[in-house]
């Protein structure tokens, strides 16, 4: 079996790739908490610390990586908190590698459950978003029902992964599924799509007393304003309903929100579940991953999927939730 690309990545090689960029560190490293890149601190002989971002070979082309960096920059520039990189290249020594230095930000996780910050943050989506629909990414992916949807759900029938026993059922509850959110599309009508930060969950907004900032945009692309939106709300929903009006609440004093799109909310949640599951699938053969989720490869895993998404069936056919 061929080793996995980051087997190969040493300390020796981090530190040298940050000495090729231009820094000065001082041998101190820590590994931060990422799976899909690798991701470390990096104290420098003055004393700072910055963070180097690793990317998967293979998952981007440099010239979509470039256009996640211009747009970081664009937001930056119109002093949207987000966090661009200071440096991004391929080293001499290290060509296997794309490597993104970034100025080391610290933060808390956000209390969503206070209005006020709820409010807060939705002003600095509607921020990005005011941006993010002057023009569209030219070779970024986009968010569709096939890329989160129809190719996941292939790409896991063919993999071996689902368990025999479970294959007819996870099928069938998949195709349910995407026939579920082809509808929630038709009910939204003409989506447009706009530039996104792609993932705007809780734990890539970090919070200081000067309010948030938003980190890693790896999973920007094309798509739904709705994208980014979703994912903080929880509960039943009358809570989600009441935690959107206030997000709406500070979004909207920077770009439109077209209501038609809370058709798609549990669409986008199901697009995900499926995703996410494909997602784990392809990494299988980083040895990271197994050891992360060593609960992927399981009976119960597959059972859990199942009835989620049979709840998300029943989910996309009710009307959307109320934003007073």
């Amino acid at each position: 079996m061929q080793a996995h690309p980051y087997s190969e990545l040493t300390p020796e090689r981090v530190l040298d790739a940050l000495e090729q960029a231009g820094l000065r560190p001082d041998g101190r490293l820590l590994s931060l908490n990422s799976y899909e890149n690798r991701v470390y601190q990096v104290w420098l002989e003055d004393g700072t610390a910055v963070v180097a971002k690793f990317y998967r070979p293979g998952r981007w082309t440099d010239a979509q990586i470039d256009e996640e960096h211009a747009f970081a920059h664009e937001l930056a520039e119109r002093e949207i908190p987000v966090v661009a990189p200071i440096s991004s290249t391929k080293t001499a020594t290290d060509p296997v590698f794309r490597v993104a230095v970034y100025p080391r930000r610290g933060g808390r996780t956000p209390e969503l459950e206070d209005p006020n910050t709820l409010e807060w943050i939705g002003r600095f989506i509607g921020r990005i978003h005011a941006v993010g629909a002057t023009r569209p990414f030219k070779v970024r992916e986009a968010l569709t029902q096939k890329s989160f949807g129809q190719e996941p759900r292939a790409f896991l029938l063919a993999s071996g992964l689902i368990p025999s026993d479970l294959l007819e059922a996870w099928k069938a509850v998949t195709a349910q599924a995407l026939a579920g959110v082809a509808r929630c599309y038709e009910r939204a009508g003409a989506v447009r799509g706009i530039r996104l930060h792609g993932d705007c969950h809780i734990g890539n907004i970090l919070w200081t007393d000067a309010g948030p900032h938003f980190v890693d945009l790896d999973d920007a692309r094309m798509g739904p304003a709705m994208q980014d939106l979703w994912m903080l709300l929880s509960g039943d929903r009358g809570a989600m309903g009441a935690q959107m009006h206030h997000v709406l609440a500070g979004y909207e004093e920077f770009a439109d929100c077209d209501r038609r799109e809370l058709h798609l909310l549990e669409a986008l949640r199901t697009l995900r579940l499926i995703h996410y599951s494909a997602w784990i699938a392809r990494r299988w053969d980083d040895p990271a991953f197994p050891v992360a989720f060593p609960w992927f490869n399981t009976q119960r895993y597959w059972q859990d999927r199942i009835l989620e998404l049979r709840e998300q069936v029943a989910l996309m056919e009710e009307e959307p939730i109320a934003v007073d």
